[in-house]
């Protein structure tokens, strides 16, 4: 079996999960945003030209957009107004993967022989999207990484290929921040420069995450396939005495469904990236759809698609009175690995209680999702904002360093309650006129008085300013910042920020 598989690769505009949000393409001028944590996912064409960018902190972005609306991500309704969509491109080819919403995989082989050529399926793809309404992206290569990367230019990468097309690219491109960082501070700050390693030496200096990486830069699969075990049943199924017409009560039967599928896993040595979502109805229609994920699905990412997936089709009328409904759920593991397993060490505590936990805690994310609850960690950061990491339960924490140098960081005490939505304000001198800070990090002129949503009180005391830059080495992206402590009369304490001519409240002081 080939290592690397040709696949085709389809990805929407950055703009795909305000389509979705929307439920149509923004109009031309629509000033749009789509958040996630704090930080935007993905805008509008207009925002973006107005130096909107994906992974920009919220207020940042409001400080360049004034008028930007904002909407909160929502998992499901992108799953269910891109599930139309999935549709029409699986008319094109036997075997589709849904690699999230808005990014498509199917093999090439078959699919391009079928319709005359990788040129020509590529433009079916594309007219299929358009058919529906979005604008679409294609790249075909070697593996699904290289045809990612691929799909951003609209390229067709040669067979064979796919390792000089990688080579070019920045390694932070292979998604490992920490390994990138380390190639980087090596000098080895292209992936082609990674991938000239010896593959020994990669493990030994690297560890495993090392060896995946070094393995994409090659322009290989991450991991390499096995063969399914002689006469192993690993699928999942839970069939129904009574048939079920809602997607609810499939949702808790689908998180012990993934449970029992893992441990069919487990107990053979094996992991999955592809799972089946297949669904029986009683007048013996079925549906299925397959998930994929860039790297080994857990349980959690299991039960989380197999929710995005009974959604979309409930919505879609698929179980419904005239269907019967369901009689039959199933899960069928594809792309089987070799189990990376887990060591635990001596001071991992008590077992069983933490298993416990993780039962409950599975529980609430098949029933909220899978970053309904997390966990709360500091790291380091310059803004009181950037301190608070929320981590979905079961990702990887954030590796940033709490103590590490941060120049520009706000002196201790940091403020005790940070707004979601910072109110803008406006900070006046004794004159009347809005105080500035300079290029200096100094104030023209003192504060006197504070215009607030609710009043204007009198400035008793106040500290600062605490000059930030970011970004300075990239002329659109580059921001300044500046921070001051603020005593009012009515006793309270609060932080202020200020980003071109434009104060807001970023924080409140118990007092």
């Amino acid at each position: 079996m080939s290592e690397s598989v040709r696949r085709v690769l389809a990805g929407w505009v950055p703009d795909w999960p305000v389509v979705a949000v929307l439920g149509r393409e923004p109009e031309p001028q629509c000033l749009a945003a789509v958040t996630e944590r704090g930080r935007i996912l993905a805008a509008s064409g207009a925002a973006r030209a107005a130096g909107v960018r994906g992974g920009q902190k919220l207020r940042s972005a409001q400080a360049l957009v004034a008028d930007l609306e904002v909407f909160d991500r929502d998992p499901d309704l992108e799953v269910q107004a891109f599930e139309p969509v999935a549709d029409a491109v699986g008319a094109l080819a036997a075997h589709l993967e849904v690699v999230r919403p808005g990014l498509l995989a199917l093999a090439a082989g078959g699919a391009a022989r079928f319709h005359g050529g990788e040129e020509a399926l590529a433009e079916r793809v594309m007219d299929a999207v358009e058919a529906m309404g979005h604008p679409c992206r294609v790249g075909i290569a070697d593996g699904l990484f290289a045809a990612r990367l691929a799909a951003r230019v609209q390229q067709i990468v040669p067979v064979g290929a796919s390792a000089r097309f990688l080579a070019p690219y920045p390694v932070a491109e292979l998604g490992e921040p920490r390994l990138a960082d380390l190639l980087g501070r090596l000098g080895l700050a292209t992936i082609g420069q990674f991938a000239a390693l010896p593959t020994a030496s990669v493990a030994d200096r690297f560890g495993q995450a090392g060896v995946l990486a070094h393995r994409l830069a090659r322009g290989l699969e991450a991991r390499p396939v096995v063969a399914r075990p002689p006469g192993a049943d690993l699928t999942a199924e839970q069939r129904f005495d009574e048939p079920v017409l809602l997607a609810e009560p499939l949702v808790f039967t689908a998180r012990a469904l993934a449970e029992r599928l893992h441990e069919h896993l487990a107990a053979a040595g094996l992991a999955c990236e592809r799972v089946d979502v297949e669904v029986e109805c009683a007048d013996g229609t079925t549906a299925s759809r397959t998930w994929r994920h860039e790297g080994v699905l857990s349980v959690g990412a299991v039960a989380e698609r197999v929710r995005w997936q009974l959604q979309a089709w409930q919505q879609r009328d698929l179980f419904d009175e005239a269907s019967g409904g369901v009689v039959a759920l199933r899960l069928v593991p594809d792309g089987l690995v070799k189990d990376p397993g887990r060591q635990l060490s001596l001071e991992d505590g008590d077992q069983e209680a933490r298993a416990r936990a993780e039962r409950a805690v599975a529980r609430v994310q098949a029933i909220l999702g899978h970053s309904a609850p997390v966990t709360v960690d500091l790291a380091g950061g310059r803004a009181p904002g950037d301190r608070v990491v929320h981590t979905p339960w079961g990702d990887a924490h954030q590796e940033r360093r709490a103590d590490g140098p941060w120049p520009g960081r706000l002196p201790a005490p940091s403020p005790t309650h940070l707004p979601a939505q910072p109110a803008a304000v406006r900070l006046l001198d004794a004159g009347g006129h809005d105080v500035e800070v300079s290029a200096r990090a100094e104030v023209r002129s003192a504060p006197a008085r504070l215009v607030l949503p609710g009043g204007v009180s009198r400035v008793v005391a106040w500290a600062g300013p605490w000059p930030e830059q970011e970004r300075w080495w990239d002329p659109e992206q580059a921001r300044r910042t500046a921070r001051m402590q603020v005593v009012v009369d009515d006793g309270r304490a609060l932080l202020l920020a200020v980003t071109g001519g434009r104060w807001i409240i970023e924080g409140d002081y118990d007092t």
